[in-house]
């Protein structure tokens, strides 16, 4: 097949590697064209002269990479074009035009996929099938985490050109970590309720959020705590569900899983294979080839996607007026 990368960051760049490794064309476009030119010195990739005339050549699917507030106009391009689409996460930086583009979508007959790869991250399925054999018994508590230092995360570039640190592309710990909220609705349903704490506390660059602490009432009636920062000099990324008949626990940097039971006898630890920092990509460009296929349906697709969106609005809505708010 053939595949438009709009957006040449790192993560345009890392799918860019990835299409090309299982034997697809890749053309890639970016505004900037120094980092366009990198892009492009990687063997089996093309820079495109425009975005027209990229999408002029008529790729199968078109992965949108660029800032989340660039998102929706290139994706509305793409349809107009013909591809199929898979958007990076945040499907957009606000709910308000995603409604569009999937009614758009739908009536062109076109997949659209959004991704959020920690859902094809096997230790955290093992928490899902974990959870679907009930073996934390009904879930009552939930605690999720995740941190890192925002100059680390990606060495050798200075971290202030990242849209990160701009509000308005669609930066800051909120959008970023969405996946933390992405997978709660996976794991543990709807959130019916939100509180949250937010804000700018650090020295570093920026008009965004670099620390949020959000309060979820789910519809299951359990109660879920999120810690999100761009602030810890080790990063963390992990999970705690209470059940009433067990906890269980996942630790994305240790690649565990473990399961504390009622009794001595219910323990058990489970050291997952997640393999490399890039086989969830890679697993994740498999699906969205499958998708384009007919043989799978989008994991997160365009209304899944707009849920996390509204939870994260709602979330700031409730940083501002220091309420709860209903979604």
């Amino acid at each position: 097949m053939r595949f438009l990368i709009v957006g040449a960051g790192s993560i345009g760049s890392r799918h860019s590697r990835n299409l090309v490794r299982l034997g697809h064309r890749v053309l890639v476009w970016d505004t900037d064209r120094e980092r366009l030119r990198e892009a492009a010195a990687l063997p089996g990739i093309e820079a495109a002269p425009s975005l027209e005339g990229a999408l002029a050549a008529k790729p199968d699917g078109v992965l949108i990479c660029t800032p989340p507030a660039l998102h929706l106009d290139a994706a509305h391009q793409a349809l107009a074009a013909g591809a199929h689409l898979f958007v990076e996460k945040p499907i957009a930086h606000a709910s308000a035009g995603v409604p569009a583009l999937i009614d758009e979508a739908r009536r062109r007959g076109r997949v659209l996929a959004v991704g959020f790869n920690l859902r094809f991250l096997p230790s955290l399925r093992r928490v899902n099938a974990l959870l679907e054999e009930k073996r934390a018994g009904r879930v009552l508590a939930v605690r999720a985490e995740f941190g890192a230092y925002l100059p680390d995360w990606r060495p050798g570039r200075d971290y202030r050109d990242n849209y990160a640190v701009h509000a308005a592309l669609g930066g800051g710990i909120l959008l970023d970590a969405i996946h933390e909220l992405d997978y709660l609705g996976w794991l543990l349903g709807e959130v019916a309720e939100v509180f949250c704490t937010a804000g700018h506390w650090s020295n570093l660059a920026g008009d965004t959020e670099d620390v949020a602490e959000l309060t979820l009432r789910l519809e299951s009636g359990a109660l879920a705590q999120v810690h999100l920062d761009y602030l810890q000099r080790r990063y963390r990324r992990n999970l705690q569900v209470i059940g009433d008949a067990g906890v269980i626990v996942w630790d994305f940097p240790t690649h565990t899983v473990r399961v504390h039971g009622a009794e001595p006898r219910d323990e058990e630890e489970f050291r997952v294979d997640d393999g490399d920092a890039n086989d969830m990509y890679l697993d994740e460009v498999r699906h969205f080839i499958r998708c384009l296929e007919g043989r799978e349906s989008p994991l997160v697709d365009g209304e899944e996607a707009l849920r996390s969106i509204r939870l994260v609005e709602a979330a700031k809505r409730s940083a501002r007026e220091r309420l709860w708010v209903r979604l």
